[in-house]
């Protein structure tokens, strides 16, 4: 059974910065593409960055510049390093992982998510 297990949010003020990560387990086929989303409250849940296996990244717009997606493929370990952040960035935030089957199709698990709050 595939499992992630995220950690790293909390409260900072406006203009701090985070680190959060997400930690995949139980797959014998490794991990394809990881991504962050997001959710807050009130609102649907949003791309926030995605990184493909061989270090590809995407980022939503309103995130460039300042967040940075990356990973260890050897821990099975995405992170995502939040910087200058903004009120409008809190949100629970979520990881997705996309687990390759013998089938040769894939699956997309969910970590549990961590509150991100940004004080102004």
């Amino acid at each position: 059974q595939v499992q992630l297990v995220e950690s790293g949010g909390g409260l900072v003020q406006a203009g701090g910065s985070l680190r959060l990560s997400c930690a995949a387990s139980g797959s014998k086929l490794g991990v394809h593409t990881m991504a962050w989303y997001r959710q807050a409250s009130g609102k649907q849940r949003e791309l926030v960055s995605t990184i493909t296996n061989d270090g590809s990244t995407v980022y939503a717009d309103s995130v460039k510049g300042r967040f940075t997606i990356s990973r260890d493929n050897a821990k099975n370990t995405v992170y995502l390093q939040m910087n200058s952040l903004k009120p409008e960035d809190t949100a629970v935030y979520q990881c997705s992982a996309d687990i390759p089957l013998s089938s040769g199709r894939f699956f997309r698990t969910w970590g549990q998510g961590t509150q991100v709050t940004v004080s102004s």
